[in-house]
C-alpha cells in the first residue's frame, strides 16, 4: 500500500519543552499564570458547559440532542478558528509565551488533553444515555449490522437510486495522487485487494444527502399485533450504508475494510490590504482558497489501524497529535436533523414572544417613537417591531432615506427585502454589508448584489475593520421639519436567531442619537474622520477609552467613601489591559460582577487582586448574547447603563467598528437596572461561577432557596417596559 511522503506542518519539527501531548504542560508561577486564564482553555470550558446541557437529564430529550449537536459545531469552529490560529503562530516561530504565560506549543498541547477528555464523554453521553433514551421515545438510531435483512434490502434500493450516482470512489496509488479532502467533509478510507495487492481509495460521504437515512421499521419495532407503534422513527447512518454497500463502487476487487475519518481545514479568512482593489472579489477569492487551507484537525474511527493513520496523516501533512480518534460517529453536529423532527412533547415547551402594546396597531411605530424611547428584550419580546420598523420605512411616502448595517441577517430576510424594497419605491437607500462576516461571507455576497440590483448603495466598510455595530437609521419629512428615528442593538438583525439569542434593542427618536447614527454613516460610507459622538461610544478607540475611564471614575468613587459598584454582562472577556483595570477598581473596594458567556480571562476571587470579583456563566434554552455595562458612578441619582455590540476583547476594541449606546429613559433604565441584571445574579439553575483555579463550579440554591433560572423567569413575566410605569422595586429581586 502506498505511503506518500508529505510535508509536515512546522510546528512538528520545532522542539520546545517536549511537553507530552497527553497532559497539560507544568506551569511556572509567573505573574501571567496567575493573573490571566489563557482564553483558547478557558473557551474549551465554555463548550463543556454546552456539553454539561446535554448531560442534564432535566432538559427535554431532543434539547439534549441539540445541545449535544451545538457542542460538536462548536468544536469544530475552535479548530477552524482558534487551533489554526495557534498553528499559524508556530509556523511563523513565535515561541514565546502570551501575556497568560502559555506558548503556543504548550497551548495546543493542553488542548488536544483537553479535547480529548471532550470527545470522550460527548461519545460516551451520545452511546450509553442519548441513543437508549431516544429508542425508549421511539426514535430509533441503528448501526446498520443492527437492521433485518428487509430493512437492508429497502436500503440496498435507496442506495442504488439516491447514493450510488453522486459517488466517486478515489484511488490512490503513483498513477492517482492522492485527492484533496474538503473542509469539514466525512470520508470512508476503504482497503481493497485487487491482483497487484493491497490498495488504498477514499470516498467521501456526499453532504447534499440527509446524514441519517430514514428506516423503515419492521418486525422488531411493532406491537404484540404487528403494527408499528404511532410516532416511531428510525434511522441509519448514511457513511454505513455506504460502507454495507462498497463492493458496487468497487467491482472486480475485494473490499477488505473501510474506515470513517472526517477533516477540518484552517477556514479563518486572509484579506491583504495591499492586493484587495475589490473587496468582494478578495472574500469570493479567500473563499475559494479556504477549500484549501491547512489540515488542523483528523478525527478517525478508533479502530482505523496503524497503517492507514500513516497514510492520512503524511498526505494530509499532519502529525499523529492531530489526530483524534473517535469511538462512535463523527461529526454530531448533524444530530440537529433529530431535533427538527415533529416530536413537540420531546422538546421544551413553545414559547411565544410578547408583543408590546403601543406597537400592536397598524403604522403606529413612528407615532410612538415620536413619544418615547422603547426597548426591546429579545427573545422575550417579539423582533417583529424591528422588522415592521423597517417594512413601515420602506412603504412610508414621507420617509426619505434609509441606513443600515448588516452583519448577520440569514438567508430570506424581510428586512433586506424591505431595504430592497424601499430602493425600488425611490429611497435613498444606504446599507454597509460587512462582507467578513465570519461563515456569513457567501450568503453577504448575495445580500449585497441583491441591494446594488435594487438600486441600494452598497458598502463593505474598511478591509482592516469589521463593522460588527447594530445600527438602523430612518430620515422622514414631517410637517414640522426632518426627524430621524433609530435602531441601536446588541444582537444581529436575523429573524430566525432573534428567537434563540438573548439580545436587546433600543428604538428612539431622540435627535441627538439621529445626529450620532447619520455621523457613524458618514464615517462608515465615506471618508470622515469623525472622533466625537454626543451620545454614541464608538470603536476603534472610543470604547476602549470610556470603558477605561468609567472604571477609573468607580475606583474614584470607591476610595472617597462612596458606593464603587460595576456589573458587565458580555461574551468574552480577554482583554489585558480591560482586566487589569478591573483589577485594580477590585484592589480599590469597587464591588464587580461579571456575568461572561463565554471566553474569560480575568482570574477572581484572588486575595490582594480580584477578591471584590465575581465571574458568572449562563448557559441555558437561549444563548445569552445582550452586552450591558452597569456603572454605579457614586449613587442612584447618577448611574449609568449602556448596551451594544461590543465585548471585551481586543478585537472589539481596536479592530472592529462597534456601538455602545446610553440608556437614558428613566423607564427603561430602571428596567434593566432593577429587573434584569438581578435576574441574571440571582439564577441558581443555570449560572456557573468561575473559580480561581480556572474550573467553574454550579450554582445551587441554599437551604430554604427556591430554584430559579434567569431565563424562565423572563419568559414568564412581563416586562416593566411593557406597563410604561416604575413598578414597585422587588426587593427579592433586587440585589444591586
Amino acid at each position: 500500500m502506498a505511503l506518500a511522503k508529505g510535508k509536515r506542518h512546522k510546528a512538528k519539527n520545532k522542539k520546545e519543552s517536549d511537553a507530552p501531548a497527553n497532559r497539560p504542560p507544568k506551569r511556572v508561577k509567573t505573574d501571567a499564570s496567575y493573573r490571566y486564564f489563557n482564553k483558547e482553555i478557558n473557551w474549551l470550558e465554555f463548550d463543556l458547559r454546552v456539553l454539561e446541557e446535554a448531560l442534564d437529564v432535566n432538559n427535554p430529550l431532543l434539547e439534549r440532542v441539540k445541545f449535544l449537536s451545538i457542542f460538536s459545531s462548536n468544536l469544530d469552529e475552535f479548530f477552524m478558528i482558534r487551533v489554526s490560529g495557534l498553528l499559524e503562530q508556530v509556523d511563523s516561530g513565535l515561541m514565546e509565551p502570551s501575556d497568560d504565560g502559555l506558548t503556543p506549543l504548550e497551548q495546543l498541547a493542553v488542548i488536544r488533553t483537553r479535547v480529548l477528555q471532550l470527545i470522550k464523554q460527548s461519545s460516551r453521553l451520545f452511546k450509553n444515555d442519548l441513543l437508549p433514551d431516544l429508542k425508549t421515545a421511539g426514535i430509533h438510531v441503528f448501526n446498520y449490522d443492527e437492521l433485518t435483512e428487509a430493512q437492508k434490502k429497502k436500503l440496498r434500493t435507496y442506495f442504488e437510486k439516491e447514493v450510488y450516482p453522486v459517488l466517486t470512489p478515489l484511488a490512490f496509488d503513483p498513477g492517482h495522487p492522492f485527492p484533496h479532502i474538503s473542509n469539514l467533509s466525512l470520508n470512508l478510507a476503504v482497503v481493497i485487494r485487487g491482483q497487484e495487492g493491497e490498495h488504498f481509495a477514499r470516498v467521501k460521504i456526499p453532504g447534499i444527502l440527509p446524514r441519517l437515512v430514514p428506516v423503515d421499521l419492521l418486525q422488531e419495532q411493532t406491537t404484540p399485533d404487528g403494527a408499528v407503534p404511532a410516532r416511531q422513527r428510525g434511522f441509519v447512518w448514511l457513511e454505513q450504508v455506504v460502507a454495507a454497500n462498497l463492493e458496487m463502487l468497487f467491482p472486480g476487487v475485494k473490499v477488505l475494510k473501510s474506515y470513517p475519518f472526517r477533516v477540518i481545514r484552517d477556514a479563518d479568512l486572509e484579506i491583504r490590504e495591499d492586493e484587495a482593489g475589490d473587496l468582494l472579489q478578495a472574500i469570493q477569492a479567500s473563499l475559494n482558497r479556504q477549500r484549501f487551507g491547512d489540515v488542523v484537525f483528523l478525527s478517525v474511527e478508533k479502530s482505523m489501524p496503524e497503517n492507514i493513520r500513516l497514510i492520512l496523516s503524511a498526505n494530509l501533512e499532519i502529525d499523529q497529535e492531530d489526530i483524534y480518534p473517535i469511538d462512535g460517529p463523527m461529526g454530531l453536529s448533524d444530530l440537529m436533523l433529530l431535533y427538527d423532527l415533529d416530536m413537540p412533547w420531546l422538546k421544551d415547551a413553545p414559547f411565544r414572544p410578547r408583543l408590546l402594546t403601543l406597537l400592536q396597531q397598524p403604522n403606529n411605530i413612528f407615532r410612538a417613537l415620536k413619544n418615547q424611547d422603547i426597548l426591546l428584550h429579545q427573545p422575550y419580546d417579539s423582533f417583529s417591531p424591528v422588522v415592521e420598523f423597517i417594512q413601515a420605512a420602506a412603504s412610508d411616502p414621507e420617509v426619505l432615506a434609509i441606513k443600515q448595517t448588516i452583519y448577520r441577517v440569514g438567508s430570506n430576510s424581510p428586512i433586506v427585502e424591505a431595504l430592497a424594497r424601499a430602493a425600488t419605491n425611490g429611497k435613498q437607500v444606504s446599507v454597509l454589508v460587512e462582507l467578513k462576516a465570519r461563515f456569513d461571507e457567501e450568503n453577504n455576497i448575495e445580500w449585497a448584489r441583491a441591494l446594488e440590483k435594487a438600486g441600494a448603495h452598497v458598502v463593505y466598510g474598511k478591509i482592516e475593520l469589521k463593522t460588527h455595530c447594530k445600527v438602523a437609521l430612518v430620515v422622514r419629512k414631517e410637517p414640522d421639519g426632518i426627524h430621524r428615528y433609530v435602531h441601536l442593538g446588541t444582537g444581529n438583525y436575523n429573524v430566525r436567531t432573534a428567537q434563540v439569542y438573548t439580545d436587546l434593542g433600543l428604538l428612539t427618536s431622540k435627535p441627538e442619537f439621529g445626529a450620532d447614527a447619520t455621523t457613524l454613516f458618514n464615517s462608515l460610507t465615506g471618508y470622515s474622520l469623525q472622533a466625537s459622538y454626543t451620545k454614541l461610544l464608538v470603536s476603534p478607540g472610543g470604547i476602549r477609552q470610556a470603558l477605561m475611564e468609567k472604571i477609573e471614575r468607580e475606583i474614584r468613587h470607591a476610595k472617597e467613601g462612596r458606593e464603587g459598584r460595576l456589573i458587565f454582562k458580555v461574551n468574552a472577556l480577554v482583554d489585558f489591559d480591560c482586566i487589569d483595570a478591573l483589577y485594580r477598581a477590585s484592589q480599590a473596594g469597587v464591588k464587580i460582577d461579571l456575568i461572561v458567556r463565554g471566553m474569560c480571562s480575568l482570574v477572581p476571587g484572588v486575595a490582594g487582586l480580584s477578591e471584590n470579583i465575581r465571574v458568572r456563566s449562563i448557559v441555558g434554552r437561549f444563548l445569552e448574547h445582550s452586552r450591558i455595562y452597569y456603572f454605579r458612578n457614586g449613587d442612584a441619582e447618577n448611574e449609568e447603563v449602556y448596551l451594544g455590540s461590543a465585548d471585551i476583547m481586543q478585537r472589539n476594541l481596536d479592530r472592529r467598528v462597534e456601538t455602545l449606546f446610553p440608556l437614558e429613559d428613566p423607564h427603561i433604565k430602571h428596567y434593566v437596572i432593577e429587573t434584569i441584571l438581578p435576574t441574571y445574579l440571582k439564577d441558581n439553575v443555570n449560572a456557573q461561577l468561575l473559580m480561581a483555579d480556572g474550573r467553574y463550579k454550579h450554582i445551587t440554591p441554599e437551604d430554604g432557596q427556591e430554584p430559579f433560572s434567569a431565563q424562565k423567569y423572563l419568559m414568564e413575566h412581563i416586562t416593566e417596559n411593557e406597563l410604561h410605569f416604575l413598578p414597585s422595586s422587588d426587593g427579592e429581586l433586587s440585589v444591586i
